[in-house]
């Protein structure tokens, strides 16, 4: 642990062995109510956390006290998503207590691996967006970022995930059952949000025409407060999630008359609101409760803000200085509508001035290209849910229209309009970001060019200095530090543990590719983890798959643009090679999927049973004789990730050529030692500019030819697969029930729409992937290139670290500075 931090710093709590095993059995005693004989793995792991949160507070309260002493510059970071995975080893690892942990758990008789696993994933997140806004939460404590990150409470997750006879099944994902131990309650902070009701205008005391929304129906948010350790524990910053709340318990009046369902109908229909994260869009009402979840955290985080910036304010003249806001997507537009009607409606701005400050205190991160996941809203839904909002945007339109006209012929003006006016008529959410922000990045250079050339060519026409890049990062702390001790322990053996705060000096690495003792401690460190996951997928799968074989690793969400389907056909390609050679030399791989498929999406979890399918086949077949295994893990989660993410060899990164915004798994696999393989999209292009285009296995079309290829209408997918032997048999297999004799026609739907169309080219890919996966196999036969290659990776990824990326935002989107935390009085 750095010097400056121990045990009075870090919380004024003691922090040694005999210390940590009194506040374990003190909590589990007198909180938890156990004795030590009776206590459960989970009972264990509640006294730990709670043990562990007493070394945090204080200096929580200090960071708290050294933001508002400077009255700095805060960052609010609003997001639906908070992927933030397991926090007591997280926080011993941040603090450096893990060791002392470790050896207070074991005088207690027990492994502080078990306890560590009693705790759940918190269910707050579904992939990318949520990882990384945990990511981002790490980084900003660590640099002493004053910060909030604002979300949502959801009692339950997207779904646990299991797989019935291959298919996937979705459960309530009831992460809070047992309690939280890291979170504080804040039953004082709670803040009405307003839904449905009218508009009705007036004249205010100076003559002013105003609008104010009445007869509404009001939820109340309460705020519920984690803290969110920096590593070395200097700066404690929170994330706060709201939980939504009725304005009464019941209807006493229906309660007395017997109707108890009656009675309980308002709370349970208002409390609906942190429920569930994403509830399913397929159906209106889905639709309505998800756009109402978007705009209820937004609304409560704004008057938080707001509520904060007035302590110290006499008027809202400074607010872009001591407020930067960062919408993670969309999902948070609506707040650009909702600090103006504040502004407006409650105090009494004109409208010139309160679209100024919005402008410069709001900023925007764009994360897809696909135009099905930029948000759009039916107009109708939003003048029935917020009318007011929806006058608002009206006239954030019509003003921004008015200086286009005449610049423009009327198509351009239509794509400009917020409103979309094709079919039925939407509200643009993406449009509203950019307009409403000072700053939009995309989130890597990829990306952020074709935002530039797609989707907001004609806004950054309009605002050339607007668009920026932030390419993503991932914090080392988790993904390196804390998941992967076996190898964070050989690099701190050879460069220090600066690294860890300082990602670039792994750089250093690069010079130890001779040196063979640690060459071969690196490859021993890999197979420590190929054998921990190797037991992880025996535990629960019951397969048993080769430690010494290619570890081949595609773990996202399930998606037909993320292309499973290509790994997939591979893997078929694959197949049938070793049973036409049996008596061939073949390379060992171990395929291993993983990922959900959203409940609605029933291509994507067609996929899902295929994979299962596949592997059913391939796993049973005594001709294989172990050389191919398939393996799909159900219900992927960070803390799954954290055991696959040091054991894989090769990293699928495959997405179509322009269609991933950036990734950040394809990060964490390079960091943790994995030779990425991969189309030219989203930050795999900066991925080989930083590894080297030799530790890299780059396939397939590039973004330019993949749009070439679709507007030149000349691609036909049944010409290439007539002229791919290896991949018309796999296809053929498929159809024709090979992988599922008691349904033939089950996959056939994944077929035609390869064959009629084949939107994301999978055909088109196909060979060179299987090339690319052939270059891969002969590299795994010697060892020692392999290792060398894993380790220039390890020692390329410097730059993709949170940390470089969140000083970047600081610098050049929020303008804020790192803040010391001050010391108040000792107890």
């Amino acid at each position: 642990m750095d010097a400056r931090y121990r045990s009075r710093d870090l919380g004024r709590k003691a922090v040694d062995v005999d210390a940590l095993k009194r506040s374990f059995l003190e909590w589990l005693v007198y909180s938890v109510g156990k004795d030590s004989k009776t206590a459960t793995r989970r009972d264990w792991f509640a006294s730990g956390a709670l043990s562990v949160r007493d070394r945090v507070v204080d200096r929580w309260m200090d960071t708290t006290r050294g933001v508002y002493a400077s009255d700095a510059k805060r960052i609010y970071y609003f997001s639906m998503e908070f992927l933030i995975g397991r926090l007591l080893s997280n926080n011993l690892a941040n603090l450096g207590l893990t060791d002392a942990c470790r050896e207070a758990v074991d005088r207690l008789g027990l492994r502080l691996e078990e306890v560590l696993e009693a705790e759940p994933d918190p269910a707050l997140g579904n992939g990318g967006l949520g990882r990384l806004a945990a990511c981002f939460l790490d980084s900003m404590a660590t640099r002493n970022l004053p910060a909030y990150g604002y979300g949502i409470r959801y009692e339950y997750g997207l779904f646990e995930q299991r797989f019935d006879q291959g298919w996937q099944v979705e459960f309530p994902d009831n992460w809070l059952r047992f309690g939280n131990p890291w979170e504080f309650a804040r039953p004082e902070v709670l803040y009405p949000i307003h839904f449905h009701g009218r508009v009705e205008n007036f004249i205010d005391t100076k003559g002013q025409e105003r609008r104010r929304w009445v007869d509404t129906e009001t939820v109340h948010a309460m705020a519920f407060d984690t803290p969110v350790v920096g590593f070395g524990g200097e700066t404690i910053n929170t994330l706060r999630l709201w939980s939504a709340r009725a304005t009464s318990d019941f209807d006493f009046h229906h309660f007395n008359d017997g109707d108890y369902m009656k009675a309980v109908e308002s709370k349970v229909l208002s409390e609906n609101l942190s429920r569930v994260l994403y509830p399913n869009d397929a159906t209106a009402v889905g639709r309505e409760l998800r756009f109402k979840q978007e705009y209820f955290f937004t609304s409560a985080s704004l008057q938080d803000i707001l509520r904060r910036y007035m302590q110290h304010h006499q008027n809202f003249d400074a607010l872009p200085e001591k407020a930067a806001i960062q919408l993670n997507d969309t999902h948070p537009a609506i707040g650009i509508a909702e600090l103006m009607r504040i502004l407006l409606d409650i105090h009494g701005l004109d409208w010139d001035k309160a679209w100024d400050l919005t402008r410069r205190t709001f900023s925007y991160t764009n994360h897809t290209l696909l135009p099905e996941a930029l948000e759009t809203w039916p107009v109708s839904m939003l003048e029935r849910v917020l009318p007011r909002h929806m006058q608002i945007i009206y006239d954030i339109n019509a003003r921004f229209l008015e200086q286009s006209w005449g610049r423009y012929d009327m198509e351009t003006i239509r794509r400009l309009s917020l409103i979309d006016e094709n079919g039925e008529r939407r509200v643009r959410m993406g449009g509203l970001a950019f307009l409403g922000s000072h700053k939009v990045n995309g989130v890597s250079a990829l990306h952020t060019d074709l935002m530039k050339r797609t989707v907001f060519a004609d806004y950054h026409r309009e605002f050339p200095d607007r668009i920026t890049n932030k390419t993503n990062g991932i914090t080392p702390r988790r993904w390196l530090h804390q998941a992967n001790p076996a190898l964070s322990r050989l690099i701190t053996s050879r460069i220090g543990e600066g690294w860890i705060t300082d990602l670039e000096q792994l750089a250093s690495l690069r010079d130890r590719v001779d040196d063979e003792v640690f060459v071969e401690e690196f490859r021993r460190a890999k197979r420590q983890n190929k054998k921990r996951l190797a037991a992880y997928i025996a535990r629960h799968l019951r397969i048993d798959v080769d430690v010494d074989s290619l570890f081949d690793v595609q773990v996202k969400r399930i998606h037909e643009y993320k292309r499973q389907l290509l790994n997939l056909l591979q893997t078929v390609a694959l197949y049938n090679q070793i049973r036409d050679n049996p008596l061939g030399e073949f390379v060992p791989v171990t395929k291993i999927l993983a990922g959900k498929a959203a409940p609605a999406y029933h291509q994507a979890k067609l996929i899902i049973k295929l994979a299962n399918d596949i592997a059913g086949v391939i796993n049973n077949d005594p001709q294989v004789r172990g050389r191919l295994k398939l393996v799909m893990l159900p219900n992927y989660n960070v803390s799954q990730a954290e055991i696959i993410m040091p054991a894989a060899d090769l990293s699928e990164q495959i997405s179509t050529a322009g269609m991933e915004a950036s990734g950040t798994g394809n990060m964490k696999l390079a960091l943790n030692g994995a030779l990425t393989i991969g189309t030219l999209d989203g930050a795999n292009v900066e991925i080989r500019e930083h590894v080297g285009a030799d530790n890299i296995f780059i396939f397939g079309l590039t973004a330019a030819e993949v749009q070439d290829l679709r507007q030149g209408g000349a691609f036909d997918p049944r010409q290439v697969v007539a002229a791919n032997p290896h991949l018309k048999r796999a296809l053929d297999m498929i159809a024709t029930g090979a992988f599922s004799p008691d349904d033939p026609g089950r996959f056939r739907p994944i077929v035609d729409s390869l064959l009629n169309g084949d939107h994301f080219l999978v055909t088109a890919d196909f060979e060179d992937y299987r090339n690319a996966h052939a270059a891969a196999a002969a590299l795994y036969r010697t060892p020692r290139d392999w290792a060398e290659k894993a380790i220039l990776n390890v020692a390329g990824m410097g730059w993709f670290s949170s940390d470089r990326t969140i000083m970047e935002y600081a610098r050049d989107i929020w303008n804020v500075s790192p803040v010391l935390p001050m010391a108040g009085e000792a107890d």
